[in-house]
């Protein structure tokens, strides 16, 4: 039984409606003078890309049995100009209209978005229409069996940091406010009007937001919106981006998700996560792991269990640039670079925070150069395998950062040996290859994809000088 607390609002998955819209005639297109759909997908290396239909063309191909659009599985796979290996060059998908995505573009006139279904085109016979490749179907699947074999159900919700520049090369920052100052929301400056903007556009299309204000660097803001559902949570997030992007551009400035622009703090995209089982209770005691964390129930404890044992290998997915390394280091708020978790320690990768029974888990090693659906996905999964397993608890809360710790604090928590992060996307690479499970549980095809368009990504940066690297990442994120 889900508890209430007296300090914070209460959510559940039972107010995440199931499905929005049923056909095309839903989504009142021309009442809400519609005059152009965006189907979008989002690809491997996290760049948004779409295709700008007529209102009229994007209603007749909605009257298919099969609405959508033909693309090559190459799509998935761009780097700049360049395709990432395991591809062929023939054959084509289904770029499937996802109706229950569409959303209105508040920051663009006259325009809407709908999230697609990468989908065989012409299955052989019996072979379903899902390609192991689209990152959407991937998380859907993850979420479908999650709820079939372990009785579980999510909601996600995510911090997004980013900075607002009056220019980029080098970058210039709007102002040099800090965390959560005045100074940096000035009645009648451009931020100001963007960020009041950003919060109109979101709650107008039902994307929740809690708050945006000031981070700790000159420049930066942080936007915190509502948990909801893993896939819908995953599309608001693309779709919150895109805001950002937009009305930024559109009062002159460029937002960037990059994670360092302003040393030493940087940008991440951090995850709030809680779990609904609807298998009996189990008392939290039960266990012998419940000493090590007796707030949290069994099934959490075995989540948070695997969760932190697949952090480093995730690391590939999560943190994909080698800006990201850089970010995340011991003793700046980042999540730190051992694999561990503390109770409202922000330099514990996993923070566990939250008011009550579902506990919330925050993941803090994300940055906004992630794909949602591939994070999103590769943490579900990660924290499936103890649920599934039973998984005990065997490390226990870092009251403070590990790389602050002598050997006898280490020991008394179980981390006599504690892993750490890898330092490069390489590395990264590496242990993500040599995770069975993950690859077993993401598909190995989709991991082999992944990480071609990751080492194709981290080679076209390999010949920048610093101030290129942070030049095409603010360009691109």
């Amino acid at each position: 039984m889900t508890q209430t607390s007296d300090i914070a609002v209460n959510y559940t998955p039972d107010q995440v409606p199931a499905q929005r819209y049923r056909s095309v005639s839903d989504l009142r297109l021309e009442e809400q003078g519609i005059k152009y759909v965006r189907v979008q997908y989002v690809d491997y290396g996290n760049v948004v890309r779409f295709r700008v239909l007529p209102v009229a063309y994007f209603k007749r191909i909605c009257k298919n049995a099969r609405p959508g659009l033909n693309v090559s599985p190459l799509a998935l796979a761009f780097v700049g100009v360049q395709f990432a290996g395991g591809f062929t060059r023939t054959g084509e998908c289904l770029q499937a209209i996802d109706l229950n995505s569409f959303r209105v573009c508040t920051y663009a006139p006259g325009h809407a978005v709908v999230m697609t279904w990468f989908q065989e085109k012409s299955p052989a016979p019996g072979v379903g229409l899902a390609v192991p490749l689209c990152a959407r179907t991937t998380l859907q699947r993850v979420v479908d069996e999650a709820r079939e074999k372990a009785g579980l159900t999510f909601l996600v919700g995510f911090e997004s940091e980013f900075f607002l520049l009056k220019k980029t090369s080098p970058p210039e920052v709007v102002n040099d406010a800090g965390w959560g100052a005045a100074g940096g929301y000035l009645t009648g400056a451009p931020e100001s009007a963007v960020l009041d903007e950003i919060i109109d556009c979101l709650e107008l299309v039902g994307i929740e937001v809690h708050f945006i204000h000031g981070e700790a660097a000159p420049g930066q803001y942080e936007l915190v919106t509502g948990p909801t559902s893993p896939l819908d949570a995953a599309d608001a997030l693309v779709f919150s981006r895109e805001t950002i992007y937009n009305i930024a551009h559109k009062h002159g400035l460029r937002a960037t998700f990059a994670p360092k622009v302003h040393f030493p703090i940087g940008s991440g995209n951090h995850m709030h996560l809680s779990l609904y089982s609807s298998k009996p209770v189990v008392k939290p005691d039960a266990r012998e792991d419940a000493v090590l964390a007796p707030e949290l129930t069994p099934v959490e404890r075995s989540f948070l269990q695997t969760l932190v044992e697949h952090l480093p290998a995730l690391s590939a997915i999560t943190l994909p640039t080698p800006a990201s390394y850089k970010r995340v280091e011991d003793g700046i708020f980042s999540g730190g670079t051992y694999a561990c978790w503390g109770w409202r320690n922000k330099d514990a990768p996993v923070r566990l925070c939250g008011e009550g029974n579902p506990n919330q888990f925050e993941v803090k090693t994300i940055d906004g150069t992630s794909n949602p659906y591939l994070v999103t996905s590769g943490i579900l999964v990660a924290g499936l395998e103890g649920v599934l397993n039973g998984a005990e608890l065997r490390t226990g809360n870092c009251a403070k950062p590990v790389a602050q710790m002598n050997d006898e604090e280490r020991k008394a928590v179980g981390l006599e040996n504690p892993r750490r992060y890898p330092r490069t996307p390489s590395d990264a690479r590496r242990l993500l290859n040599e995770d069975q499970y993950l690859n077993d549980a993401l598909g190995a095809e989709f991991v082999h994809i992944f990480v071609n368009v990751n080492k194709l990504l981290e080679q076209s940066m390999a010949s920048f000088s610093e101030e290129e690297s942070l030049k095409h990442l603010v360009k691109t994120f």
